[in-house]
């Protein structure tokens, strides 16, 4: 058989990274956000999302309709309970087995491929619900059917790391070791992963510059060095992963896995936002799309794409805080993409290389510290 010169054989492994797969990619899923006053029906979102790759979807409040609605669409769910179910989990293993027997699906369809217990509930400042939450997520593990296969878990902030710059060096802080440990040593047992919500996005709100919009938006860029591991960033978002999988480690936990449970780019904001446009949410979601699916990993974590919940189906309306915070989703009320994400099976519209990016006059760039962060990112200079 004769065989493909070099040329060709690069091309069709470029198209077959870039081109839409025909069956959904469980490494990429994506946020089910409620807050709103005009989403459409649940069947229609799920009718929708089966008409991607998307392969995950994750539920902040667990609607038995809006599971119900996911039967047949191949599109596995993880769960969520509230905050405010924390303490009676915590207090009640009868109450953690109602929650599961009134949200799992009483069939394999759905497949639930895990429940997430609580959001950011370590960066809460809640000792008491920060001192139940281990506790609560083992009795929901208790209560679920035996050899399930379903993971639970809890979903971090960034803010847990005290470093992150270089991602080398990432590490937990240590006021939060009282009720880290205890959660990793639950992780670890169960199988559990690490849920973390980490956005290039709020990096770059904290150091506005052209140079850190293209390392956030995984276009070119000169890479930043990390002298710690000798490994080279060209990603805030692998940089941001790899100091969550460093931190991981030094605590002797490498047999947890990272997976990321938010992240995304606003198309709208404010005039004192930085960077939220469609144009830079377009280069960030189909780029990482596009990462994601060329499965060379993060420079810590080569070979395997990490799981990524993209944020999210709508834009919610509702939501209090900034123009910004309303406006992440993907695609519009009428089931259509805000702008092209690469994601639909039967459209290469996503595809095109992103747009260059769109830059805030600047004033010259004030200093960053060593680890600068918002509420959900850390920023990562490598200076």
């Amino acid at each position: 058989m004769a065989l493909l010169p070099p040329p060709l054989l690069l091309l069709g492994f470029l198209l077959l990274v870039q081109a839409p797969s025909a069956a959904p990619q469980t490494f990429i899923g994506i946020n089910y956000g409620d807050i709103a006053d005009n989403l459409p029906p649940p069947a229609s979102t799920a009718r929708l999302l089966k008409s991607t790759t998307i392969g995950k979807v994750r539920l902040y409040r667990t609607d038995p309709a809006v599971v119900a609605a996911f039967a047949g669409t191949g599109i596995s769910l993880l769960l969520g309970a509230a905050n405010g179910d924390i303490p009676s989990f915590a207090s009640s293993p009868s109450a953690a087995a109602a929650w599961v027997a009134a949200h799992l699906p009483s069939s394999t369809s759905p497949a639930v491929n895990g429940i997430s217990v609580g959001n950011e509930v370590l960066y809460s400042g809640d000792a008491t619900l920060i001192s139940q939450l281990v506790p609560a997520l083992q009795n929901i593990y208790d209560a679920l059917p035996a050899n399930s296969g379903i993971k639970v878990s809890t979903v971090n902030a960034m803010d847990v790391l005290a470093s992150s710059d270089p991602p080398s060096s990432g590490a937990f802080k240590p006021e939060l070791s009282a009720a880290l440990d205890p959660l990793l040593a639950f992780l670890s047992k169960t199988g559990s992963p690490f849920l973390v919500n980490p956005y290039p996005y709020f990096a770059y709100q904290d150091d506005p510059r052209p140079d850190t919009l293209a390392f956030c938006l995984f276009q070119p860029n000169a890479g930043r060095p990390d002298a710690g591991s000798g490994l080279t960033y060209t990603s805030m978002f692998d940089a941001q992963v790899d100091a969550v999988r460093a931190a991981l480690d030094a605590k002797g936990y490498k047999d947890v896995e990272v997976v990321v449970a938010e992240t995304g780019w606003p198309h709208s904001g404010g005039t004192d936002e930085a960077g939220a446009s469609v144009e830079n949410a377009h280069a960030f979601v189909s780029n990482l799309v596009s990462h994601l699916r060329s499965m060379v990993g993060t420079p810590r974590m080569p070979g395997k794409s990490v799981d990524t919940y993209l944020f999210a189906v709508y834009d919610e309306d509702l939501k209090p805080g900034k123009a910004s915070e309303k406006s992440f989703g993907l695609f519009q009320t009428t089931l259509t993409e805000t702008y092209p994400t690469g994601l639909l099976r039967n459209g290469t519209a996503g595809l095109a290389p992103a747009p260059a990016p769109t830059v805030r006059p600047a004033s010259p760039p004030p200093a960053i510290p060593q680890v600068g962060h918002t509420s959900i990112a850390l920023v990562v200079t490598f200076v």
